[in-house]
């Protein structure tokens, strides 16, 4: 493998984490605005798609799903990267899997501890947990999509 490739792939890393920490950065109030204006955009989704099921929804349950599921996607994205980048610089097999979500855990453990200084945030180890199974998703879709792609 190149050295051009393995650079590239943990710069990609180095960014995703980078966009995780800018998100944790912004005080609670910028950040439930943010995430409001994505519920709002789920909520005129479901109200062309299905409008008698958009008036049974629950606005603060959904807004807190949307928040949630903001942690898992972006730590699946990580796990992707992660075990990419390991791969590319000739970490494989369990040993890369372990080290991948070694790295994503520790990160999502750094990113709670990051929030506890940020005004109206809290780190809470839910989130960890819910950043885990994210990055767990993340690495087996990469390990799944890695194994077709071989066998094609």
């Amino acid at each position: 493998m190149s050295k051009r490739v393995i650079i590239i792939s943990w710069i990609s890393v180095l960014f995703w984490m980078g966009l995780i920490f800018y998100s944790s950065s912004r005080p609670a109030i910028q950040s439930k605005e943010m995430s409001r204006g994505v519920t709002e955009i789920v909520l005129q989704t479901i109200e062309r798609v299905a409008p008698d099921r958009a008036a049974e929804l629950d606005m603060g349950r959904l807004h807190h799903l949307i928040r949630k599921n903001a942690h898992f996607f972006s730590y699946l994205v990580l796990g992707v990267l992660v075990l990419n980048a390991l791969r590319r610089g000739g970490v494989v097999g369990f040993k890369g899997v372990v080290i991948a979500f070694i790295i994503c855990a520790m990160y999502a453990v750094s990113d709670e501890v990051h929030q506890l200084y940020v005004p109206g945030r809290s780190g809470e180890i839910r989130d960890v947990f819910i950043d885990s199974a994210g990055a767990t998703v993340g690495i087996l879709g990469y390990l799944g999509a890695s194994s077709k792609i071989k066998k094609v």
